[in-house]
């Protein structure tokens, strides 16, 4: 198959790796934004609302032949956005906050065809429940690094660390791109992705993934 100019509007690495599982090559473009969420704003709404900014952001450097793929992605507890953290007092703060509980992960993404200038949405969320944490645990992975630049400031698929021995939905939403949603909106653009994203889940994350033909057969699940 040959494909048109897919553009990634993210410098996130998760996302780089991510889509570079779905097969097809790919460039990237900075599509770093102001994410504040506006006054009263809805997760769902806000998580789309960026998607589309970046996408749009990124469109204006580039021709008519693209198709650009953005994406955002924050946790929700008890209806508060969490976005990234600040610094690392703020990442402790926030896994202390999270530790031992329920929250939500929601993540909005576009595939904006600029050859047609048609614009699909796309939206996922999963419920998480992260592990109790010690004080001694947060502080050595705020130690780390790795929660710094991660929504909710933790990387769900960090085995050292392991927040989240339990979820409900879709793991690469958690971690930062849907990709049977994503698969799914390539498809219904009238691109078919021959690769078989369960087998990719579990070479690449060691998961099983019992949902994916669900949501390629068009189930509104996590």
């Amino acid at each position: 198959m040959v494909f048109p100019r897919i553009i990634l509007a993210s410098q996130s690495p998760r996302r780089r790796e991510l889509l570079g599982w779905l097969g097809f090559p790919f460039e990237t473009l900075d599509g770093s934004i102001d994410e504040s969420p506006l006054p009263g704003e809805d997760a769902r709404d806000h998580v789309l609302r960026i998607a589309e900014t970046k996408a749009s952001a990124a469109s204006q450097d580039l021709d008519g032949d693209s198709i650009v793929i953005s994406a955002d992605t924050v946790v929700v507890d008890r209806g508060e956005l969490l976005g990234k953290p600040a610094d690392a007092a703020q990442a402790a703060q926030i896994l202390q906050r999270l530790s031992g509980r329920d929250h939500f992960v929601d993540t909005g993404f576009i595939y904006y065809d600029l050859r047609t200038q048609s614009m699909a949405k796309g939206l996922c969320e999963s419920r998480v429940r992260m592990r109790s944490l010690t004080d001694n645990e947060i502080n050595t992975y705020v130690l780390s690094g790795d929660p710094l630049d991660k929504a909710g400031a933790y990387a769900i698929q960090n085995r050292e660390f392991n927040p989240v021995p339990e979820f409900s939905g879709c793991l690469t939403n958690v971690m930062g791109l849907p990709l049977c949603h994503l698969k799914r909106t390539f498809l219904e653009q009238g691109i078919d992705l021959p690769i078989d994203l369960t087998t990719t889940c579990r070479e690449n994350l060691g998961y099983d993934c019992r949902i994916s033909a669900r949501i390629l057969a068009g189930e509104e699940i996590g």
